[in-house]
């Protein structure tokens, strides 16, 4: 399929400091262990109560690369969207995130530079009691 085919996302020329997306997403068991099972990870940190209740966590949490693989989805599906490719990406874990949670992402594009034709989102997550779980900063070569 070529690529005319496709609808692209947001260009450098149509985004804008202030665009802004929100997502929301529970956090199943179904994706936690399909995460694992893609990735042959093994922590039980991740899927086992009686090992997870030995630690400082009490449950079993969610491997923090699932949240970023949430965010990098939707940069790449819907800000700036498909054609997109993400260049650098630094994320803070402040809570720990325990399975069945949603979390609410919401995406700040906060910079864009024409020169080097990239974008800079700022992501955040909260859980449901307004608690933040993670920030981000994402630099991201919209598509051409």
């Amino acid at each position: 399929m070529s690529a005319t085919n496709y609808q692209l996302g947001k260009t450098l020329s149509t985004i804008k400091e202030g665009d802004s997306l929100t997502v929301t997403q529970a956090i199943e068991e179904r994706d936690i262990f399909l995460y694992l099972g893609l990735t042959n990870d093994n922590n039980p940190l991740f899927t086992q109560a009686d090992y997870a209740a030995q630690t400082d966590y009490q449950h079993a949490i969610v491997p923090q690369i699932l949240l970023t693989g949430i965010i990098t989805s939707a940069i790449s599906k819907h800000l700036p969207g498909p054609g997109s490719n993400v260049v650098n990406l630094s994320l803070n874990f402040m809570q720990p995130v325990f399975h069945g949670v949603t979390l609410t992402f919401t995406f700040n594009v906060i910079r864009v530079d024409k020169a080097r034709e990239l974008v800079t989102i700022a992501v955040t997550a909260k859980d449901a009691h307004q608690t933040k779980v993670l920030d981000a900063e994402v630099l991201v070569a919209p598509p051409k």
